[in-house]
This record gives C-alpha cells, structure tokens and sequence, in this order.
C-alpha cells in the first residue's frame, strides 16, 4: 500500500494535483470524502462539521497552553478532531493505495510512511488561481483576496503547530503540480 500526503498553501493547486495524481496512478482520492464520513458518523450536517474543522475556531488559544489545548476546545471541536483523525487512520488501514489531501494526514500517518508533498506558489499565483474558481458573485479586490489567503495559510499553521507540535510548510518545499499536470495531460491525449 503506498499513501501520498498532499497539504497546499490555500490557492496553490494543491487539490487538484491530489486529484491528478489520484486518476493518474488509479488511487484513491480523500478530500471533502472525509468530511462526509464524519458528517455521517456523528449525525451532523456536513456544512457545520466543515466550518467547524476549517475555522480553527481553537486559533486564539494562547500558545503558552498549547498543551492542554483540549480543556479549553469546545466538546464538539474536540469530538470532531478525534473522529478526523480516526478516519485518516482508518483510510490508511484500508490497506489501498490513495492520495490524501489536507488534514494534517502526513503528520497523522507517519507511521504508515506516506509520501508527502507541500504544494506553495507565489501570491499572484495564488491569486490567480482563487480568481478562476470563485463564484461570478464573488467581488473580492486583490488586496482582500491576498488578505483571505494569508489568514487562511495562517489558520492552518496555527491548527498544525496546536495539533502535531510541528511547523507546517517547513518540510522541503517542492511545486510539482506542473511537473504532475504535464504527466496527466499527456496520459489523457
């Protein structure tokens, strides 16, 4: 069994490399899939178990108690974390290959060896990017979609230094998503 980890910068292609990767090596794809799962296991809707696990609403917790952070988590936060990270491991216990993207996975299944990939790019790309995918009702000036971006990229390197005790994004540093979209456009001709 082999599992590729992928965590992304917000609007670097990360999840769509995750995708091309997954169709390219006939892998199994986890994203929002993992979400549905705990939606359905804890009875929730789907939407409010997302806003609650990509809000890092734990954000504001000092970071001088970083290590009794769950007393000061809400329940249903903490619940949440915990079925995320369950499922993570019971994907990784499916024994198939897959692709993994976000949710700390490359941290949460060391043990398994994955493959890890940090997808960055520069802010205009990012911004670029974020332009192309957003609804036609979305008005966002560059200045505020550049705001959006960094707090988004900040949230996540707070949850993972809060959850794993690690710094996100300081791993090797490698864009491929060229490299791997260039695989897959010339694997579908």
């Amino acid at each position: 069994m082999r599992i590729i980890t992928i965590s992304r910068e917000f609007g670097s292609g990360g999840r769509e490399l995750g995708k091309c990767l997954a169709e390219l090596l006939e892998y199994d794809y986890y994203d929002r899939e993992i979400i549905t799962v705990i939606a359905e296991s804890k009875k929730l809707d789907e939407n409010y178990v997302s806003r609650v696990l990509d809000n890092h609403g734990w954000k504001n917790i000092p970071l001088s108690f970083k290590n009794s952070f769950v007393s000061t988590v809400s329940s249903m936060q903490t619940s949440l974390l915990l079925e995320q990270k369950r499922v993570i491991e019971e994907i990784a216990e499916i024994d198939k290959n897959c692709v993994i993207v976000g949710r700390n996975a490359d941290v949460l299944l060391q043990k398994y060896h994955p493959f890890n990939i940090f997808v960055c790019a520069d802010m205009r790309v990012k911004v670029e990017r974020c332009r192309k995918s957003a609804s036609k009702e979305e008005t966002l000036s560059n200045k505020e979609l550049e705001r959006k971006i960094r707090s988004i990229d900040k949230k996540r390197s707070q949850t993972r230094e809060l959850l794993t005790e690690s710094k996100w994004g300081e791993i090797l540093c490698w864009n491929c998503s060229n490299y791997f979209l260039s695989l897959w456009r010339r694997k579908s001709q």
